[in-house]
């Protein structure tokens, strides 16, 4: 059986290992269904002394490149790996799947022991793609920007490692909303609303949504909720000018200082990252196998 897919590019958790033994099987699985595979230069040397065979049967390329040259992206990892890859790829249109290799694997939906039988699956053309839009962040300085990153999960204007509150004030669309003291603001999309929105005291939102939830971090009010609002919406955060440690941080993993004065401009990327996910994949199953929705009080069951 051959692929549906004629060029795959291959992508590992970056700094570990661990994870050579799934990077191994996958490779050997896209070599048997007779696909181009370009390994992430990186990911070749988490790899390191493979079977010489195996090596010299595929490419390796640096991961922007990869994300022009492959029509499918199979990353080895956790969520937060699939993070990385929203941010840097989106913008290729090609679309990724995951093989969850860390925590909860909400994105990575592909567990490491149905590697050959659901990935071979998705190399065959039975899978379900979804498009999960991102977020665009925009620091903005005297009317200039300084600093951008796209963002899968959420953008957070926080204070740091300093445990102080902060003043924010809040505008949808050129709207006012509010001044608070807050620890902080989360602005999440419904990819991220099951991630840090979501132990914040946020909504869960279904992938599909065109919404983005605001949510204030340990608020100094008892009424102060999240807030859900378009997905078009443009939303933008001022930081009080004697916050002098604010930061933004993107998915966790792309961080700015911010100076006095300075506005954050939130808005949705131009283009969504396309997630394959195996035909029997749920988003109702994943919150309820990764976010205890089975469980029962006491613990037992009838």
């Amino acid at each position: 059986m051959t692929s549906s897919f004629s060029t795959v590019g291959l992508i590992g958790r970056r700094g570990t290992a661990t994870i050579r033994d799934s990077l191994e099987i996958v490779l050997k699985l896209l070599l048997e269904k007779g696909v181009k595979v370009v390994v992430e230069a990186d990911t070749a040397r988490i790899m390191g002394n493979g079977r010489r065979k195996d090596r010299d049967r595929y490419e390796r390329a640096a991961r922007l490149e990869l994300g022009e040259r492959a029509d499918l992206i199979v990353v080895v990892g956790g969520d937060g790996s699939l993070l990385g890859v929203g941010r840097d790829l989106a913008h290729c249109g090609v679309p990724v799947v995951g093989v969850n290799r860390g925590g909860l694997g909400f994105l990575a939906d592909i567990a490491p022991e149905q590697i050959e039988a659901a990935l071979g699956d998705v190399l065959a053309g039975r899978f379900r793609e979804e498009d999960h839009f991102l977020l665009h962040a925009r620091v903005m300085r005297d009317g200039a920007e300084v600093a951008q990153s796209p963002a899968l999960n959420d953008v957070v204007v926080h204070q740091g490692g300093m445990a102080r509150m902060m003043e924010i004030s809040l505008w949808i669309d050129d709207e006012f909303v509010y001044d608070q003291r807050s620890d902080g603001l989360i602005i999440a999309s419904p990819t991220g609303s099951t991630a840090y929105a979501l132990s914040a005291g946020g909504p869960i939102m279904h992938p599909s949504l065109d919404a983005i939830v605001v949510v204030p971090m340990f608020p100094h009010t008892l009424t102060s909720r999240p807030l859900v609002v378009r997905g078009r919406s443009e939303i933008r955060v001022s930081v009080g000018g004697s916050d002098q440690n604010a930061r933004i941080s993107c998915d966790s993993q792309v961080d700015f200082r911010l100076e006095s004065d300075d506005d954050v401009v939130i808005s949705k990327y131009e283009t969504p990252l396309r997630l394959i996910y195996p035909l029997e994949h749920s988003f109702f199953e994943s919150c309820r196998s990764k976010l205890d929705w089975a469980s029962r009080l006491g613990g037992g069951s009838e």
